[in-house]
C-alpha cells in the first residue's frame, strides 16, 4: 500500500492538470502555429512557462486505482500486476483468464 500522502500528492496534482488544460492547450496552438508570428511564439512560450509544474500532464504517474502502486500498472486495467493478478484468480475481472499449458 502507497502512503496516503503520495496518493494525495497525485490526485492534487490531477486536479491541477484539469484546472490548467484549456490555458496550456491555448499556449500549446499558438507556439505550433505556422501562421503565428515569431514574438507572439515568446510570448506564449513564457507564458508556458510560468504555469505550474504540475499543471502539465506529463508529471502524472499512473498508480493502482486499489494500493496506489506506482509500478507496474497496466493501463487498460488501472490495477497493479498483483491485485490485477489476485482478482483475475477470484474470477473478477470478466474475460481475463489466467494461462495454462
Amino acid at each position: 500500500m502507497a502512503k496516503k500522502s503520495m496518493i494525495a500528492r497525485e490526485i492534487k496534482r490531477q486536479k491541477t492538470v484539469e484546472r490548467f488544460a484549456s490555458k496550456r492547450a491555448v499556449l500549446k496552438k499558438i507556439i505550433s502555429d505556422s501562421s503565428s508570428s515569431d514574438e507572439e511564439k515568446y510570448l506564449a512560450r513564457e507564458k508556458l512557462q510560468k504555469l505550474p509544474r504540475d499543471a502539465s500532464p506529463i508529471r502524472l504517474q499512473r498508480r493502482c486505482q486499489i494500493t496506489g502502486r506506482p509500478h507496474a500498472v497496466y493501463r487498460k486495467f488501472g490495477l497493479s500486476r498483483n491485485k490485477l493478478r489476485e482478482l483475475a484468480m477470484n474470477g473478477d475481472v470478466p474475460g481475463l483468464v489466467k494461462s495454462s499449458w
